[in-house]
């Protein structure tokens, strides 16, 4: 048990770490993006925003499932808009790792002209 949530308390400190560290990063535009990452039951969600876009994620544990939903909008258009269901649920490592991926391909995106 002591060991659980001490790895529980590792995992926020990066995540929390992770999200300062890449708020403080300029990207091409010149504007500092806002990251704000939330447990949501057993999953997470992640917002970043950035001027009049946002990007979101939310992936929802069930223990029979996991469904991960992305969208990506500028202003009040919906650029992308994707669900996908899994049929098991994912591990809280699992859903840590698919946060930190979705956080650093959306950085990589800003960053691009």
């Amino acid at each position: 048990m002591r060991y659980s949530l001490a790895i529980e308390l590792l995992v926020w400190g990066t995540l929390s770490s992770l999200a300062l560290a890449y708020a403080g990063d300029q990207p091409a535009s010149g504007e500092a993006p806002e990251i704000e990452i939330t447990k949501k039951g057993l999953g997470k969600q992640v917002v970043i925003s950035q001027g009049a876009k946002e990007w979101f994620m939310l992936i929802d544990v069930t223990p029979d499932n996991s469904v991960v939903l992305r969208q990506e909008k500028d202003r009040d258009q919906y650029l992308i808009d994707e669900s996908e269901t899994h049929d098991r649920a994912m591990t809280q490592s699992e859903v840590d790792a698919a946060i930190v991926d979705y956080v650093n391909s959306v950085k990589t995106r800003m960053k691009k002209p």
